[in-house]
Protein backbone atom coordinates (compact mmCIF):
# COMPACT_ATOMS: atom_id res chain seq x y z
CA UNK A 1 0.00 0.00 0.00
CA UNK A 2 0.66 4.09 -0.77
CA UNK A 3 1.14 6.00 2.31
CA UNK A 4 -0.12 9.57 2.37
CA UNK A 5 0.85 11.72 5.09
CA UNK A 6 1.01 15.50 5.78
CA UNK A 7 0.40 18.40 8.27
CA UNK A 8 -3.63 17.78 7.93
CA UNK A 9 -3.89 15.11 5.65
CA UNK A 10 -5.44 11.86 7.64
CA UNK A 11 -5.22 9.14 4.67
CA UNK A 12 -2.70 6.68 5.77
CA UNK A 13 -2.81 4.35 3.11
CA UNK A 14 -3.67 4.30 -0.37
CA UNK A 15 -4.55 1.97 -3.89
CA UNK A 16 -3.70 4.26 -5.98
CA UNK A 17 -2.07 7.80 -6.17
CA UNK A 18 -1.83 10.39 -9.25
CA UNK A 19 0.97 12.90 -8.36
CA UNK A 20 0.29 16.51 -10.00
CA UNK A 21 2.21 19.03 -10.14
CA UNK A 22 1.40 22.95 -11.01
CA UNK A 23 3.16 22.17 -13.84
CA UNK A 24 1.29 19.58 -15.44
CA UNK A 25 -1.15 22.01 -16.77
CA UNK A 26 0.88 23.05 -18.98
CA UNK A 27 3.72 19.72 -19.16
CA UNK A 28 1.59 16.74 -18.59
CA UNK A 29 4.84 14.75 -18.94
CA UNK A 30 5.70 15.59 -15.15
CA UNK A 31 2.61 13.96 -13.82
CA UNK A 32 4.03 10.45 -11.91
CA UNK A 33 1.45 7.52 -11.27
CA UNK A 34 1.66 5.06 -8.15
CA UNK A 35 -0.62 1.75 -7.84
CA UNK A 36 -0.01 -0.49 -4.75
CA UNK A 37 0.84 -3.85 -6.42
CA UNK A 38 1.00 -2.93 -10.39
CA UNK A 39 -0.80 -5.14 -12.67
CA UNK A 40 -1.07 -5.09 -16.43
CA UNK A 41 -4.33 -3.19 -15.90
CA UNK A 42 -3.13 -0.22 -13.39
CA UNK A 43 -2.92 2.71 -16.70
CA UNK A 44 -7.02 1.82 -16.40
CA UNK A 45 -7.04 1.95 -12.61
CA UNK A 46 -5.77 5.58 -12.85
CA UNK A 47 -7.77 6.56 -15.85
CA UNK A 48 -10.92 5.71 -13.89
CA UNK A 49 -9.18 7.37 -10.62
CA UNK A 50 -8.66 10.48 -13.25
CA UNK A 51 -12.30 10.36 -14.55
CA UNK A 52 -14.35 9.41 -11.04
CA UNK A 53 -12.98 12.62 -9.40
CA UNK A 54 -13.59 14.52 -12.49
CA UNK A 55 -16.94 14.00 -12.31
CA UNK A 56 -17.23 14.00 -8.59
CA UNK A 57 -15.78 17.18 -8.50
CA UNK A 58 -18.14 18.89 -11.02
CA UNK A 59 -20.90 17.76 -9.22
CA UNK A 60 -19.58 18.87 -5.56
CA UNK A 61 -18.96 15.44 -4.38
CA UNK A 62 -15.35 15.03 -4.00
CA UNK A 63 -13.78 14.89 -0.62
CA UNK A 64 -11.31 17.58 -0.78
CA UNK A 65 -8.26 18.06 1.46
CA UNK A 66 -6.75 21.72 1.69
CA UNK A 67 -3.23 21.71 2.15
CA UNK A 68 -0.19 24.37 2.54
CA UNK A 69 2.39 22.49 3.86
CA UNK A 70 4.78 19.51 1.68
CA UNK A 71 2.66 16.06 1.59
CA UNK A 72 5.02 12.54 1.78
CA UNK A 73 3.94 9.96 -0.01
CA UNK A 74 5.89 6.64 0.37
CA UNK A 75 5.76 3.52 -1.63
CA UNK A 76 7.58 1.21 0.31
CA UNK A 77 11.15 1.76 -2.02
CA UNK A 78 10.94 5.92 -2.09
CA UNK A 79 9.54 8.66 0.17
CA UNK A 80 8.71 11.55 -2.71
CA UNK A 81 7.57 15.03 -1.20
CA UNK A 82 5.05 16.92 -3.09
CA UNK A 83 5.09 20.93 -2.51
CA UNK A 84 2.46 22.25 -5.28
CA UNK A 85 -0.11 21.03 -7.14
CA UNK A 86 -2.17 17.81 -6.10
CA UNK A 87 -2.40 14.98 -5.03
CA UNK A 88 -5.71 11.77 -6.22
CA UNK A 89 -6.10 9.26 -3.82
CA UNK A 90 -7.80 6.50 -3.95
CA UNK A 91 -8.09 5.09 -0.74
CA UNK A 92 -8.09 0.96 0.36
CA UNK A 93 -12.09 1.37 1.02
CA UNK A 94 -12.29 2.76 -2.88
CA UNK A 95 -13.51 6.38 -1.68
CA UNK A 96 -11.60 8.75 -3.80
CA UNK A 97 -9.83 11.83 -2.10
CA UNK A 98 -8.41 15.20 -3.69
CA UNK A 99 -5.15 16.37 -1.90
CA UNK A 100 -4.66 20.12 -3.09
CA UNK A 101 -2.73 23.15 -2.03
CA UNK A 102 -4.16 26.26 -1.11
CA UNK A 103 -4.27 28.71 -4.31
CA UNK A 104 -4.28 25.58 -6.75
CA UNK A 105 -6.72 25.81 -9.56
CA UNK A 106 -8.04 22.76 -8.98
CA UNK A 107 -10.54 22.50 -12.36
CA UNK A 108 -7.44 23.00 -14.26
CA UNK A 109 -5.09 20.04 -12.66
CA UNK A 110 -8.49 17.91 -12.48
CA UNK A 111 -8.62 18.37 -16.38
CA UNK A 112 -5.17 18.03 -17.40
CA UNK A 113 -5.13 14.69 -15.53
CA UNK A 114 -7.65 13.16 -16.92
CA UNK A 115 -6.47 14.33 -20.32
CA UNK A 116 -3.19 12.43 -19.83
CA UNK A 117 -4.77 9.64 -18.51
CA UNK A 118 -6.75 9.54 -21.24
CA UNK A 119 -4.53 9.71 -23.93
CA UNK A 120 -2.32 7.21 -22.16
CA UNK A 121 -5.27 4.33 -22.29
CA UNK A 122 -5.92 5.59 -25.96
CA UNK A 123 -2.12 4.67 -26.35
CA UNK A 124 -2.65 0.88 -26.11
CA UNK A 125 -5.67 0.27 -27.66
Amino acid sequence: MLSVEGEGVDLGTCRTVLLVPSRAVHEPGYIKALAAGESGSAKHEFHALAQMAYFQYQDEELRVIEVSSPVLVDDGVATQRVEDGMLLCRESDGGVVLVVFAGENRKKLLEAVHRYCTRWVRLDI
